[in-house]
């Protein structure tokens, strides 16, 4: 089985920084793309930015410039460091893992529990 977690989320003001950090865990073949999602109270769930495991990367328009997404394949974890912080970034985030088991040729996808980033004004 596989086991994605998040950590790193927390509350901070307008302007600041923090640094999500997301392990996968089990019977893992291979991890295709690793990214975040985050749903804020109220909406649907968003991506925010993904990775491949070749090191290419795609963000939301609402974060390209400001987030910078990144991996350690040797740990199967993906990163997520959020500069200059925004209201709006409020939100669980979530991570994402495009994956094969040991027992099976398909991609699939697991998630994380998430973890709460509050952004103060």
């Amino acid at each position: 089985q596989v086991q994605l977690v998040e950590s790193g989320g927390g509350l901070v003001q307008a302007g600041g920084s923090l640094r999500l950090s997301c392990a996968a865990s089990g019977s893992i073949f291979s991890i295709n793309a690793m990214g975040w999602y985050r749903q804020a109270p109220g909406k649907q769930r968003e991506l925010v930015a993904t990775i491949t495991s070749e090191g290419s990367t795609n963000y939301a328009d609402s974060v390209k410039g400001r987030f910078t997404i990144s991996r350690d394949n040797a740990k199967n974890t993906v990163y997520l460091q959020m500069n200059s912080l925004k209201p709006e970034d409020t939100a669980v985030y979530y991570c994402n893992a495009a994956l094969r088991l040991y027992y099976s040729p398909n991609v699939r996808d697991s998630w994380g529990q998430g973890t709460q980033v509050t952004v103060s004004s």
